[in-house]
């Protein structure tokens, strides 16, 4: 985190799900953004819920909005929540929100809409691929494009096994739907940034591209802070 104070440009509050993709995150930001400063506010229970529930509920969409305020009163001139499952919270607080409020996949998405009309979405959790495909179909109407289909897809086990502890596995799983995907579609996001560790696993490199939220995310928020 940046310390002198005196050269800040502004403070950059990041809400996040996954603490352990914390310091990744806060690298691209310093490289992205080096005269904003950055906090960071972790609650695991707010993606936990939502996969327990199924869904995105009121309950949690109530408590990330709390969490956004804290942020902005804890002095946030920006606030990024990183976790995509909570994206539809993020779009009903930003009319709200004083400070500019983004999503961590907004980047990505609008990538994707650029670079081809059959876009697959791979995900290891139902309750992120809903979002993010909203998201892309969001765009692909805002820049008036037409024609453009979505294929979306859950890997099935995946997450299971990442959260067990089982790191080569979720890898090997993802890596296996990423091979299947690329035949039907130009260009796949990856719904999750945990997913990214999987591309070093193919066993050849895919002929289209494989987008992932953490850069494209990072490179959308700096642009628009400019």
């Amino acid at each position: 985190m940046a310390s002198d104070v005196s050269s800040e440009q502004g403070r950059i509050g990041l809400i996040h799900t996954v603490p352990s993709l914390i310091p990744a995150l806060d690298e691209l930001f310093a490289s992205a953004l080096p005269r904003w400063a950055r906090f960071h506010m972790a609650d695991e229970s707010l993606l936990k819920n939502t996969i327990r529930d199924g869904t995105l509920s009121k309950a949690t969409m109530r408590r990330l909005l709390t969490q956004i305020w804290s942020a902005v009163d804890g002095g946030a001139d920006a606030v990024v929540v990183t976790c995509s499952s909570l994206g539809g919270a993020v779009e009903a607080a930003r009319p709200f929100c004083p400070v500019p409020l983004f999503r961590i996949d907004q980047g990505m998405a609008e990538e994707a809409v650029r670079r081809g009309r059959r876009i697959g979405v791979l995900a290891t959790l139902t309750t992120t691929l809903a979002p993010t495909t909203s998201l892309i179909e969001a765009v692909s109407a805002g820049e008036g494009q037409s024609g453009q289909s979505i294929v979306s897809r859950v890997c099935e086990g995946a997450f299971a096994r990442l959260a067990g502890g089982d790191t080569a596995g979720h890898d090997q799983a993802v890596a296996a739907a990423l091979t299947e995907m690329a035949a039907e579609v130009d260009v796949i996001v990856l719904a999750q940034a945990s997913m990214a560790r999987a591309l070093g696993t193919l066993a050849a490199p895919l002929a289209i591209p494989v987008l992932t939220s953490p850069e494209l995310g990072v490179a959308h928020i700096r642009d628009a802070l400019a």
